[in-house]
């Protein structure tokens, strides 16, 4: 599902991303470790087709993602590959129903009212569509922001730091959630993360450390 070769990133002279080869596999689950720093989000931005790399080949798929242009990659991110950010970056003004419906229109894809009720339902949050986001919780926020990344069925899901603003009960259920999506759509998972309470959540472990 992704490999790479050759990939570095890094402002002037300080290196901060660099990785001869890796290699992830259809569905399988991915846990990147590492402090701040690390080249943990960089790499992450750089997979979702957010920041190009100074060198080396990202191919997601059978598609090299770098050979695209800026608009083909927006395009296939919004078909394939769902984001998880650290921050929710909801606007809080409006419902979890506009929110969700406001990311169909911004990826390029009809907006779906059925889809975006199918989605929440999976995770619990049906009875939350109409409701402002400033009203949930932290944890109920973050669920919206998976629900976002499961819109358009994605190959691949990315998440930044998931767990780092829940407590421990909420952080175990969110890394469960992420797996188990993962595994309905037969996805790729990869999360980054510092925070070492979900390490054993996962077989698969890639340690960053700052260069």
């Amino acid at each position: 599902m992704i490999s790479i070769d050759s990939l570095s990133f890094g402002y002037s002279d300080q290196k901060i991303l660099s990785i001869p080869h890796m290699e992830v596999k259809e569905s399988q689950h991915l846990l990147i470790l590492g402090n701040s720093g690390s080249g943990k989000t960089t790499l992450l931005h750089i997979l979702g087709g957010l920041l190009k790399p100074e060198e080396g080949k990202v191919v997601i798929g059978n598609t090299d993602l770098y050979n695209l242009s800026a608009q083909q990659r927006d395009k296939y991110r919004g078909q394939n590959i769902g984001l998880v950010f650290q921050k929710a970056h909801l606007i809080s003004a409006l419902s979890v129903g506009d929110n969700l419906l406001l990311a169909q229109y911004l990826s390029g894809t009809a907006q779906d009212k059925g889809r975006v009720y199918e989605v929440l339902e999976e995770l619990n949050l049906a009875h939350k569509v109409n409701k402002r986001v400033k009203a949930l919780s932290q944890g109920e926020q973050q669920r919206v922001t998976i629900a976002r990344a499961l819109l358009n069925r994605p190959r691949l899901i990315l998440a930044d730091e998931p767990t780092a603003s829940l407590d421990d009960n909420n952080a175990h259920k969110v890394i469960e959630l992420l797996k188990q999506q993962a595994e309905k759509y037969n996805a790729s998972l990869l999360i980054a993360t510092h925070d070492q309470r979900v390490k054993d959540q996962f077989e698969l472990k890639l340690e960053l450390t700052a260069a």
